[in-house]
């Protein structure tokens, strides 16, 4: 079966600690709070030094805990948590820190992918489906024949800038553990039967397009129209990867690239699968830190001229002056916004593609690049401020998680909820691929 090294943690101390046996040079260790701290090109661990230590588990039910492993980079719910895996422990150096990365099949992987993306306690189709792209993602990343060691491309001049944000093909491990690649929060908690059974019910399987394994994105709300790669990506398009309405005929589609339709679009709310405030639906998908947001489908922000102009200048690192105004040149099939003019009275720039105007927007991430912008007069103070009303949480391409929850929910089964997300696409097991 194969193997996976996925980077869980890079620090310049690595606290962790052993349940049941691990092997490192023939030396057992079985403690709890042990350290690792680098000191140049080295690492300190039990009085030596080491340039890489590799920890085996004895047995298979022995696991280790890593303290202090972030998630969450750089989104508005971003914290620490101390978690637990199977598997072997490799520490080595990087960029002068310790990289901790946790080795283990490719199916123990997807258990804790699949608690980790949405709630263990999710419908079982739902649990499936989700399983099929997740092992899809991960495989089509393996396979790919362009290895890209760069994550930001684009084109940039001095009056506009485009970048889109490729996956990083990470040079000393397979994967990250965050939403860079796909969460990976390793051992899950309890009540984890459900999983398993779909991990185990899909064994192997991925989608395929004529052969090929399907690069599957998702993302949490597509707003109620899904978006195509290109919008957010390299200006390609998969048959697979299309737009069109997330209702079950498909039927109704607008012209969302005309800004008239798409602020009717923005501020109604039509009726789509990830429409829903369902309690129950929403915590199956929706782990702890990501109910923190509950206004998904529709949603609103507010901010004054001189703190939108002060978080431009900082999250673009360009001096706009004051912002007079935020003007769509180009949306997508979805309302997303693929180009945005800011006009400031120093200089004015167009902005693309959707994740670097959400970046440009926010302290951390606007929910999504499907808005319409007003400027309205605060009447206690005379001061202007800048309204975004939008739609959606995240890009929008493939499954909609919450869409596909709806799905399960109503008694869809995991292969009509890959059909509808995917269409023109095939199940296939992987083992007849490689």
């Amino acid at each position: 079966m194969r193997t996976l090294d996925i980077g869980i943690l890079l620090s310049p101390q690595v606290r962790f600690s052993f349940h049941g046996g691990y092997v490192c040079s023939g030396v057992t260790y079985s403690a709890a709070d042990l350290s690792a701290v680098v000191v140049g090109d080295a690492i300190r661990f039990a009085g030596s030094e080491y340039k890489r230590i590799h920890f085996r588990p004895c047995d298979e039910n022995a696991f280790f805990t890593l303290h202090d492993v972030v998630i969450g980079v750089n989104f508005h719910w971003e914290r620490t948590q101390q978690q637990n895996f199977h598997g072997e422990l490799i520490l080595f150096v990087e960029q002068g820190k310790i990289r901790a990365v946790n080795r283990l099949d490719v199916e123990t992987y997807l258990k804790s992918v699949i608690s980790s993306e949405m709630s263990a306690g999710s419908s079982l189709e739902f649990l499936k489906a989700h399983t099929v792209i997740s092992r899809s993602w991960l495989y089509a990343q393996l396979l790919r024949a362009d290895k890209n060691n760069c994550s930001v491309l684009g084109s940039e001049t001095p009056d506009e800038i485009i970048r889109w944000y490729a996956r990083e093909d990470h040079t000393t491990f397979d994967l990250c553990a965050d939403d860079h690649c796909q969460r990976y929060q390793g051992i899950p908690q309890k009540g984890n039967d459900r999983v398993e059974q779909a991990v185990a019910e899909t064994a192997g399987i991925v989608l395929t397009h004529d052969g090929v394994v399907c690069d599957a994105r998702f993302s949490k709300c597509c707003g109620g129209m899904t978006e195509r790669f290109s919008a957010c990506w390299e200006t390609v398009d998969m048959p697979y990867l299309q737009a069109f309405r997330d209702v079950a005929d498909k039927n109704g589609s607008v012209d969302l690239t005309n800004e008239e339709n798409a602020r009717v679009w923005i501020e109604t709310s039509p009726e789509a699968f990830c429409n829903t405030a369902d309690k129950a639906i929403l915590e199956q998908v929706l782990n702890g830190y990501d109910l923190e947001t509950n206004d998904f489908y529709r949603w609103q922000v507010k901010y004054g001229r001189q703190e939108l102009s002060e978080l431009v200048r900082e999250r673009s690192g360009i001096d706009f002056g004051l912002i007079e105004a935020l003007q769509p040149v180009e949306r997508a099939a979805s309302g997303r916004i693929v180009r945005l003019r800011i006009v400031g009275s120093k200089r004015t720039v167009i902005v693309g593609k959707e994740l670097e105007i959400r970046r440009w927007l926010s302290p951390s991430h606007l929910y999504s690049s499907a808005f319409v912008v007003d400027v309205c007069d605060d009447a206690s103070t005379g001061e202007q401020y800048f309204v975004l009303k939008g739609a959606g949480w995240g890009h929008g391409v493939g499954l909609c998680q919450i869409g596909a929850a709806v799905m399960g929910a109503r008694g869809c089964s995991y292969t009509e909820i890959l059909s509808h997300y995917y269409p023109n696409t095939e199940l296939c097991n992987i083992e007849s691929i490689v």
